[in-house]
């Protein structure tokens, strides 16, 4: 005992203590749980027969789409995806279709070129593969007025197809990014479908056939209703009329997400303080399928957001990152927009424009907490939406069944329920004394009708 003391050792060293003592012990950590803004936000509908219907007016108006593109250096036009455009919507042989789009010419132009001037003719039917084109006409006071920006997918000459050629562009069309553009000549699409006997004159016939839909639908694309509107003057005719319904609406089936956790039973009983084992297992797997369950909201490419935005509803920004007037233009879309969901990035992105011009975002307070607003309408963070090369998009909406919003969908009351949905049902115990549970989660999501919903793209979050 003198030795140790003369080595400097005056007490009970901690290395023979600590065996005598116990550590404080942290529930499992899990660093990829999120806020989750997206799912606390939507109003849930219970679809007690795991399919839910939406009914609608009939719509008459020829809605348009997307053009899809083949991935690679050099991009090609899916023929099948050229039905998107109101002009070919009742082409249904895919061999004309992919005819027409293997004779679009790839063209690249740098930002400012004018791909379409004022007055110039109609022979070409345009498709951007990549980058932004805004559309310019002469205003009332003899200024540029600016239509819009359309980004990649979009498309634009595709009615001079329905005139003689004599037809002149009322409009300007400029890159305001350097731009890769499809081209397909007038005079091309003419001679594959004179070539078909099914489509010679299919041009003829389509252009009746808008024609004629004009006199039948409202500003939505609805079946009109007749009606009578003037003075008390006389007995004048009141017109008969019914509402149309939708012949085939839309069904949304309840999307699964499920997993096989199993736990050995030696674990359940032997390791079990001072955390249950089998709970905290079922927990951590319970908050991965919430995450799976966020991200295919937004992603998944039959049901989620991001696929299933109307045509008319997506915005491109103007200069790249979000602006003001970006954000502005996307509410602008809707009445009644409640939520505005981003990435983290993409939120900083819009703070950082905001101060350039010495605006200040206000806050509300949502779920007891202040959140940043824009307009009055919190703008929630979404780690769900993508970011990839630099861009991403902003998502809009409007929520609830009484506002024909955007709603979530899921089925409660199902065996073993530990959360609404959400199953853990026992599978058994194996030969090997391993126990099985089997984890289930059912939901999807709903867009009740197309100004519900609306997305801003292309939206560059590394702008300094």
């Amino acid at each position: 005992m003198s030795e140790e003391l003369s080595n400097g050792i005056f007490s009970l060293p901690r290395e023979q203590a600590r065996p005598l003592t116990t550590t404080h012990k942290t529930r499992p950590q899990m660093e990829g749980i999120s806020s989750r803004n997206l799912i606390k936000s939507l109003p849930w509908v219970n679809v007690t027969g795991g399919h839910f219907r939406v009914n609608r007016r009939r719509i008459l108006d020829i809605r348009p789409g997307k053009v899809k593109f083949t991935e690679g250096k050099t991009p090609k036009i899916k023929g099948p995806s050229l039905a998107q455009i109101p002009t070919f919507r009742h082409i249904t042989d895919v061999n004309v279709l992919e005819e027409i789009a293997k004779k679009a010419v790839l063209e690249a132009h740098k930002k400012d070129f004018t791909i379409l001037g004022p007055k110039d003719k109609h022979t070409h039917l345009f498709i951007i593969a990549s980058g932004k084109v805004s559309f310019y006409m002469k205003g009332n006071f003899n200024y540029d007025q600016k239509s819009g920006t359309s980004g990649s997918g979009f498309y634009f000459g595709e009615y001079g197809l329905s005139n003689k050629g004599d037809a002149v562009t009322p409009y300007e069309a400029k890159a305001v990014t350097p731009v890769t553009i499809f081209k397909i000549a007038y005079a091309d699409i003419k001679k594959i479908l004179s070539s078909h006997t099914s489509y010679v004159n299919y041009l003829e016939n389509q252009k009746a056939t808008i024609s004629g839909l004009i006199q039948k639908i409202n500003r939505k694309g609805e079946s009109a209703v007749d009606h009578y509107q003037g003075v008390h003057e006389g007995d004048p005719d009141i017109p008969n009329t019914f509402v149309e319904y939708d012949p085939n609406p839309r069904e949304y089936d309840l999307n699964a997400g499920q997993t096989i956790l199993k736990i050995h039973s030696r674990v359940a009983d032997l390791y079990n303080s001072p955390y249950n084992q089998t709970e905290e297992q079922v927990r951590l797997a319970v908050e991965e399928l919430r995450e799976a369950q966020e991200y295919e909201m937004i992603n998944n490419e039959k049901f989620g957001l991001l696929h299933n935005v109307d045509y008319t509803q997506i915005v491109q920004t103007e200069s790249g990152p979000p602006t003001p007037d970006d954000m502005d233009e996307l509410i602008s879309r809707r009445r009644k927009t409640q939520f505005i969901f981003a990435h983290s990035k993409a939120i900083t992105a819009f703070t950082r424009e905001c101060s350039k011009r010495g605006v200040y975002p206000s806050t509300v307070e949502v779920n007891g907490r202040e959140t940043l607003a824009w307009r009055g309408i919190p703008i929630l963070t979404c780690n769900k939406i993508p970011v990839k090369d630099g861009l991403t998009s902003i998502i809009a909406l409007r929520t609830g069944e009484a506002d024909q919003g955007v709603i979530g969908l899921y089925q409660m009351g199902l065996p073993d329920e530990i959360e609404a949905s959400m199953s853990v049902r026992f599978m058994g115990i194996d030969d090997k004394a391993i126990i099985s549970y089997l984890i289930t989660n059912y939901f999807s999501v709903a867009v009740l009708v197309p100004d519900a919903l609306g997305v801003l793209e292309n939206v560059e979050v590394s702008i300094y």
